[in-house]
């Protein structure tokens, strides 16, 4: 494989692994959520943050744990057929659906730059020329004035009322490291069709 593809899938490999260790300890931070919901519910007057932290935290875990399960190959797969093959019928396997994947991760990305867009006030027309024109306004006039092209930013409808546009921006980074990943597959499965081990 070229040496390019190769530093590529490593780099892809060594990012999705830190960020991926770093969201498996968000466990801990739900779960101290939860409990908190639980002795606040018990002992004082229920606190209105607690549910939508917790939804926040496991979209967090899920999300950017992701890319990491994928890489480690823990995530779920159906093998009737699949586990008595050899390692290169798998790796033809895996490099013809993957695309499938590809796909779907496209469309996902794509949906949740919109919605992101959406969340911070823009209702109408490309959100990547939103996003464009936000940032070199941020970059040419600052962060002022980049406040000000937003319009009236989506909240929760909850009592607590979160900003609704950091849990998707959460999940625009997952997708993209997710369809980042599933790339760097791709390449290692078609290493694998040319009995090379990237």
């Amino acid at each position: 494989m070229p040496r390019l593809i190769c530093s590529y899938v490593r780099g892809i490999d060594a990012v999705n692994r830190v960020i991926g260790r770093c969201a498996m300890y968000l466990i801990f931070a739900l779960i101290g959520v939860l409990m908190w919901s639980s002795v606040s519910k018990t002992f004082f007057d229920p606190t209105l943050w607690t549910l939508e932290t917790a939804q926040f935290v496991m979209v967090a875990y899920y999300v950017l744990g992701g890319p990491y399960s994928i890489q480690m190959g823990s995530n779920v797969r159906m093998d009737l057929f699949y586990g008595g093959w050899s390692v290169r019928q798998k790796a033809w396997f895996d490099a013809f659906t993957v695309l499938f994947l590809m796909f779907y991760l496209g469309v996902l990305l794509y949906g949740a730059i919109g919605s992101t867009a959406y969340s911070l006030g823009h209702f109408q027309g490309e959100p990547f020329a939103f996003f464009g024109d936000l940032f070199m306004t941020l970059i040419t006039e600052g962060p002022a004035a980049a406040k000000g092209k937003m319009g009236f930013m989506e909240r929760s409808p909850t009592a607590w009322r979160p900003y609704i546009w950091p849990v998707k921006t959460i999940m625009i980074i997952g997708v993209t490291l997710m369809l980042l990943q599933v790339l760097a597959e791709f390449f290692r499965d078609i290493g694998r069709i040319r009995g090379e081990e990237i």
